[in-house]
C-alpha cells in the first residue's frame, strides 16, 4: 500500500505540515498510522478525508463542525443521515455564497465598463449627460 510521508502530502494538497499536525491535534486525523520511529504515513484514504476536510473549510465551515462529520464517518452507517444533511446545509450556504458572488461581478462588470469608456473619452464627464 503507497503511503506519504507529511512533506510528501503538504506538496501534493498544498499544506503546510503545521496545517496537518493541527488538523491531527483536532482529531480530524484519527486513523494516520506511524512508523516503526513515529513518523507519520498518509494512505490514499487519508489524502481523500484531508480533500473533503479544504472542501468544508472552504465553505466557511468551523473546525468543530468538521470534527463533528469525522466523528460520524466514524460511526459508519448509522450516521448516514446526519452526514447527507450536513452537506446539504454546506450546498445551500455555497449556493448562497455563489449567488452574492455573482451580485460582486455585476458590480465590477459595469465598473470595468464604465472606466474603459472613461478612458477612451479621456473623461468620466461622459458618464455625467
Amino acid at each position: 500500500m503507497q503511503t506519504y510521508s507529511i512533506g510528501e502530502v503538504g506538496k501534493l494538497l498544498n499544506l503546510t505540515s503545521y496545517t496537518l499536525r493541527y488538523y491531527e491535534k483536532e482529531g480530524l486525523l484519527p486513523n494516520i498510522k506511524r512508523s516503526e520511529s513515529g513518523i507519520r504515513r498518509f494512505t490514499e484514504a487519508d489524502l481523500g478525508f484531508l480533500k473533503v476536510i479544504d472542501c468544508l473549510k472552504a465553505t466557511g465551515m468551523p473546525i468543530k463542525d468538521i470534527k463533528q462529520f469525522i466523528d460520524w464517518c466514524g460511526q459508519g452507517d448509522e450516521s448516514l443521515k446526519e452526514r447527507y444533511e450536513m452537506f446539504l446545509e454546506r450546498k445551500a450556504i455555497v449556493q448562497k455564497q455563489i449567488e452574492e458572488l455573482e451580485q460582486v461581478m455585476e458590480t465590477i462588470d459595469y465598473k470595468c465598463e464604465y472606466y474603459r469608456t472613461a478612458l477612451e473619452a479621456g473623461t468620466e464627464a461622459i458618464h455625467k449627460k
